[in-house]
């Protein structure tokens, strides 16, 4: 796998700490984390924090990189989409200890109103999608990845991964078209009515 991967001579360099070869990995990395990071996150600038601390990383395991086990790529993605996960988690932490006692219908409706927009309909329906599902489609479509390398990075199955995108296209679906989205029980596949996964 080492001669395969198509960073490793790049990564060697960063690894000497060729001041060329950081601003090559940027120029070449760069675009794609921020990418992913801000599909994830929906935010532009937690997205930049998430690139800055994965180039951190880089810098420093760069010198100590053993290629064989994955290819960088994989691990690139992998550092990224956990930077997202820790940040999702503390601003699901946060939003819980700062909920008001009482939610203003009115505030609601506007917000719902200002989100006319179909660009911001999808990415509101993205943000809505259980964190499985919002990762598969993430990186199948907006980072085009294969089946096999998306599930590869997950960590699952190519029929697994299937499954994933299927519930999560219809979900999609369901939310533009201004339906409410079935439930779904999460990693285990299987549906709150305890079918089969769709």
């Amino acid at each position: 796998m080492t001669a395969e991967d198509p960073d490793a001579d790049l990564l060697a360099r960063v690894g000497n700490q060729e001041p060329d070869a950081v601003r090559e990995m940027v120029a070449r990395k760069l675009p794609r984390l921020l990418s992913l990071a801000t599909r994830m996150l929906g935010d532009r600038h937690e997205a930049e924090d998430v690139a800055q601390e994965v180039f951190i990383r880089i810098w420093k395991h760069a010198a100590r990189w053993q290629s064989g086990s994955a290819r960088f790529d994989t691990w690139l993605h992998r550092v990224a989409l956990n930077q997202c996960y820790d940040r999702l988690r503390r601003q699901r932490e946060a939003a819980l200890d700062e909920l008001p006692e009482q939610t203003d219908p009115a505030a609601a409706l506007d917000d719902t109103l200002a989100d006319a927009g179909r660009a911001r309909r999808v990415a509101a329906a993205l943000a809505a999608l259980p964190s499985r599902q919002r990762e598969a489609l993430v990186l199948q479509y907006y980072q085009e990845l294969s089946n096999a390398q998306t599930a590869e990075l997950m960590g699952v199955t190519i029929e697994a991964l299937e499954s994933l995108l299927a519930r999560a296209r219809r979900s999609m679906r369901q939310q533009l078209a201004g339906e409410r989205p079935e439930l779904d029980a999460g990693p285990g596949g299987n549906n709150v009515d305890g079918g089969k996964p769709r």
